[in-house]
């Protein structure tokens, strides 16, 4: 099985990079896009039948003419933070939190999925990484989980393989088209919660009943 990596050296749909692989200083502006979802989260409609999408909640990290980029943060993988520091060759200070090795890593999307993604809370310069808001960051350098497996790493995190992506105009089509719900992030969904929690309370986020949702799906 090939080894699973987060690196340096792949571009974002959005995050230009500077010359040693690392995000660049600035990123580009959002103002030619009409709509900007980034610290958003994407809920897919209960008719989606999507193999890849259907029941996911994704986090939009960012949102601008580029294109867009986030992460699936409810469909783990058999894979856990133990399994994939073995795989990276990354090893655990004795004494770090059961909780943290046995923490599932999630199918973050479809794209470059045979490399590591984290989103966490800010704190440490880590060398790529973009602050969504005061209680989010997105990192796709190895150092995020170098920090983690140290025992300081950041206090919440959600690690993904893979992101999902969507190229300008896109996402805002199959929203068009009812493909998605959408309301603003909370970070308490994002990371404190159960995975299987976090659809619903997604929903919830919206004053909607999700069983209510899910009848009137089954009567389109």
């Amino acid at each position: 099985m090939k080894k699973s990596k987060i690196g340096r050296d792949h571009p974002m749909p959005g995050m230009p990079q500077d010359d040693t692989g690392g995000f660049a200083g600035g990123f580009a502006s959002s103002s030619a896009s009409t709509m900007n979802l980034a610290n958003h989260f994407l809920i897919a409609m209960p008719s989606m039948q999507d193999p890849v999408f259907g029941g996911t909640v994704v986090y939009i990290c960012e949102h601008n003419d580029k294109g867009v980029l986030g992460v699936v943060i409810n469909k783990p993988t058999d894979m856990t933070m133990e399994i994939l520091f073995e795989r990276i060759d990354l090893r655990i200070v004795d004494g770090l939190h059961s909780a943290v090795v046995n923490e599932p890593i999630m199918f973050g999307g479809p794209v470059q999925d045979d490399r590591g993604f984290v989103l966490h809370t800010p704190g440490a310069h880590y060398s790529s990484s973009l602050t969504v808001t005061d209680e989010v960051a997105f990192t796709t350098s190895i150092d995020v989980l170098e920090a983690v497996a140290n025992g300081d790493g950041p206090q919440r995190l959600l690690v993904s393989i893979g992101y999902a992506g969507w190229s300008p105009g896109q996402l805002e089509d199959e929203i068009g088209r009812n493909g998605w719900l959408t309301v603003g992030a909370d970070a308490h969904v994002l990371f404190d919660l159960p995975i299987e929690e976090r659809y619903n309370a997604a929903i919830k986020l919206l004053g909607i009943d999700p069983m209510m949702l899910a009848s009137e799906a089954g009567h389109a």
